[in-house]
């Protein structure tokens, strides 16, 4: 996992948890419809997939970390398929998914190149009319603090949506957190391909 130490007690505080609870989770899914069978990329130590495993039926997380996997298969495997893999090349079928997320994670992806793998992956999962939907930071001193020895490679919210778009989607929705800036994104693949 690309993290410094002090970054990793952090993502494994309650602290954090109850943040992402209490207000990320709530701002990135604001009028986001999941429906019933989800893949998370990059849960990281799950304080994410706490709270969507209450609110869908069916989760599956994709981590590529193998350590961090297992502890999220120890915790939380008896309500959510937790998988070692990489989500830019996920073992997942086509088009089975009702929606594809992740959070604060992308800005761990050392480069463009592997974030588009992921768009593209996201978007391959996906079922037609499925939304991909997200929120990640953008930087500030703190958060250039924390990152002191991380891969950090924030998304650039004017690029970002020709970005998704490149990778199919349509209805792209990029916005900025009016008090903390980070950013938070939504997009859909189509109900119909051209």
């Amino acid at each position: 996992m690309p993290m410094n130490r002090a970054h990793r007690r952090l993502c494994s505080s309650e602290k954090w948890a109850t943040g992402v609870r209490e207000h990320l989770l709530p701002w990135a899914l604001e009028d986001v419809e999941l429906g019933e069978d989800i893949v998370e990329i990059g849960p990281g130590y799950g304080a994410n997939l706490r709270v969507l495993i209450e609110s869908v039926p069916r989760v599956t997380a994709v981590e590529i970390d193998g350590k961090t996997a297992e502890l999220l298969r120890d915790k939380w495997g008896d309500r959510a398929r937790i998988l070692h893999a990489d989500g830019a090349r996920m073992p997942l079928p086509d088009t089975a998914f009702s929606a594809v997320v992740c959070f604060t994670m992308l800005h761990h992806v050392p480069t463009d190149t592997l974030q588009d793998h992921i768009f593209a992956e996201a978007y391959r999962v996906l079922r037609p009319g499925g939304t991909f939907a997200g929120a990640d930071s953008q930087p500030n001193f703190r958060f250039r603090l924390l990152h002191i020895g991380d891969t950090m490679n924030t998304l650039d919210p004017d690029t970002l949506p020709a970005r998704l778009s490149s990778a199919g989607f349509t209805d792209i929705a990029v916005d900025r957190h009016p008090e903390s800036g980070g950013l938070r994104f939504r997009a859909r693949r189509p109900v119909r391909e051209a």
